[in-house]
């Protein structure tokens, strides 16, 4: 140990079995420390990732190689038994301030749980501890073999089965893509902006002869992309296939599709369709594109096929929508915590309110009764009713029906297909009569609120709320024909930014927990302020599709 000192920059190994950069911060001569006696920062990344190293996982040329030597036959398949045996943990009892029993020095001691990892590279040292007396040098990261706890309990089938693990990022594409920006965010050092990471991609493939293309076709348009990739024998097209993910999951989430079609490099088609069928790292999106354009028993297509020729031509639908609000005229606008509606005369508001609801609620009549309760109150306010308009999350047909609208998220299929279909149009008639209605997207309301206030066209709305909605109007003014469910989005490559509960753990780093509340919430307690332990963003009460807890402690920021 002679050669390190702290400060010094090394590779340090991880948890999922790779080196990264680090920093040295501490180096103990202690008896205590003697199995793991340096403790490094990894690059990029918090305080909480700190930990302390033996020797053998240190990379540096100041270090002398260690030869690791081959295990006696006997125990080498004694271990190998014994692994195919293992036994999966479930964590979820253990919770920040819980009292364990943590072994160090082959003993156990009395320790406190300071956080449990979610991360995949965590995954066999999930807990870190702080041993009673110690302080925070001391803190570890430790796995079920170094730990007493009756909350700690074998995961059972079911759990195992339970949501969908985030794609982990290739090593290749961490350092491609992860780039830090000129200007970093203050609390959230890590954010690392995915349009960083494609213009990264783009200069990087810039001389690349092979193209990937791909169409994602809809109802009523197709939309097309080219990317640049790697030759498919070197190691930077794992970077493609990241890139390519990335991008038409963006894709998908801004126009909608019930088919990929791919054509490129073979290896790279076959990677990507694997990804976006059932079981694949957007195995999230394949599952939910059929509710999303309105056909749920109607599987979705991801094909490849061999010519550019055979992909269909980009084709969108622009809507025209009315910009004028003479006469009486209601609106509501429905979001995942609140309801809000409006009553208007001759372009003048006379009566605006916000009323918090329970999107979570199973039977779509209690949704009903709270609009429409709403909207009697604002009704009041006129002396007659003209039309009616409204904006809502998710997908609306041109026809005004909740195609699939996620402030219904626990409403069963059969209901949902016959209750929450119609009910725009059913609320329209039983308030006003046969009055014309109109209902789009939240985020579409905010780009046609933009055209009219600037009196230009080609321009992108995000409305910021419990969630997160997103518009696009082109140079007339017209909407696309788009669903625009931008919340859904990548925003950030980090690999450890959070997962959220709406696409139920599938993806992270997505947009509306950055671009919506729920991006000041989760960086309440490192701003600051003053917030009682079941609203830190840690906490699991903050990571449900429930609001109540985001809306109090906005309040308190």
């Amino acid at each position: 140990m002679d050669n390190l000192e702290v400060g010094m920059k090394l590779h340090a190994l991880y948890t999922d079995g790779e080196y990264y950069p680090a920093i040295i911060v501490n180096i103990s001569t202690g008896k205590a420390r003697k199995g793991a006696p340096v403790k490094v920062s990894y690059v990029g990344y918090g305080e909480e990732e700190n930990t302390w190293l033996p020797l053998s996982k240190l990379k540096s040329k100041k270090l002398p190689k260690v030869e690791s030597k081959p295990e006696p036959k006997a125990k080498a398949k004694a271990k190998a038994k014994g692994k195919a045996k293992e036994i999966e943990w479930d964590y979820s009892g253990l919770e920040k301030g819980k009292r364990v029993q943590a072994k160090a020095d082959g003993k156990f001691w009395a320790a406190e749980v300071l956080t449990v990892s979610k991360d995949k590279k965590r995954a066999k040292a999930p807990v870190k501890v702080r041993f009673v007396g110690y302080t925070k040098e001391s803190d570890e990261w430790v796995g079920a073999d170094r730990l007493m706890s009756k909350a700690l309990k074998p995961m059972s089938k079911a759990k195992k089965s339970e949501g969908t693990k985030p794609l982990s990022i290739p090593s290749v594409a961490r350092k491609m893509l992860l780039v830090k920006p000129k200007i970093e965010a203050p609390l959230d050092p890590g954010f690392r902006p995915v349009i960083l990471a494609k213009k990264a991609y783009l200069e990087a493939a810039k001389d690349c002869t092979l193209k990937l293309d791909w169409a994602l076709i809809r109802a009523d348009g197709c939309a097309r992309y080219t990317l640049p990739v790697f030759d498919e024998k070197s190691k930077e097209v794992k970077a493609s296939i990241y890139m390519a993910g990335v991008l038409i999951q963006e894709m998908i989430w801004q126009r909608s599709a019930a088919e990929l079609h791919l054509c490129g490099p073979p290896s790279v088609c076959k990677a990507l369709k694997a990804a976006y069928s059932k079981g694949g790292a957007y195995e999230f999106e394949a599952m939910s594109m059929p509710n999303v354009c309105g056909t749920p028993s109607t599987p979705f297509v991801v094909k490849i096929v061999d010519s550019v020729s055979d992909l269909p031509e980009n084709k969108d639908t622009p809507q025209v929508c009315g910009k004028d609000a003479n006469g009486c005229r209601l609106a509501f606008d429905l979001g995942k915590s609140d309801i809000k509606t409006v009553a208007v005369k001759d372009n003048e508001v006379l009566y605006s309110k916000e009323t918090e609801w329970d999107v979570t609620a199973e039977d779509p009549e209690y949704h009903y009764n709270a609009i429409m309760d709403a909207m009697k109150l604002a009704k009041a306010a006129l002396p007659r009713v003209d039309a009616i308009g409204g904006s809502a999350t998710g997908t609306i047909s041109a026809d005004n029906e909740a195609t699939w609208c996620d402030i219904f998220p626990n409403v069963k299929p059969d209901v949902y297909k016959e209750k929450v279909v119609p009910i725009f149009k059913r609320i329209a008639k039983d308030l006003a009569g046969d009055v014309p209605l109109k209902v789009i997207n939240d985020g579409e309301v905010t780009a046609l609120a933009a055209v009219q206030a600037i009196k230009k066209g080609n321009v992108m709305g995000i409305s910021m709320g419990s969630s997160e909605g997103a518009g696009y109007a082109n140079e007339d003014g017209n909407l696309m024909g788009w669903i625009s469910e931008l919340c859904y989005v990548k925003l950030d490559m980090n690999p450890k930014a959070p997962t959220d509960p709406w696409s139920k753990g599938a993806h992270r780093g997505l947009s509306h927990l950055y671009l919506g509340q729920r991006g000041a919430t989760k960086l309440a307690e490192k701003g600051g302020v003053d917030i009682p332990d079941n609203y830190k963003f840690s906490h699991p009460d903050m990571s449900t599709i429930k609001h109540e807890h985001h809306a109090q402690c906005l309040k308190l920021i």
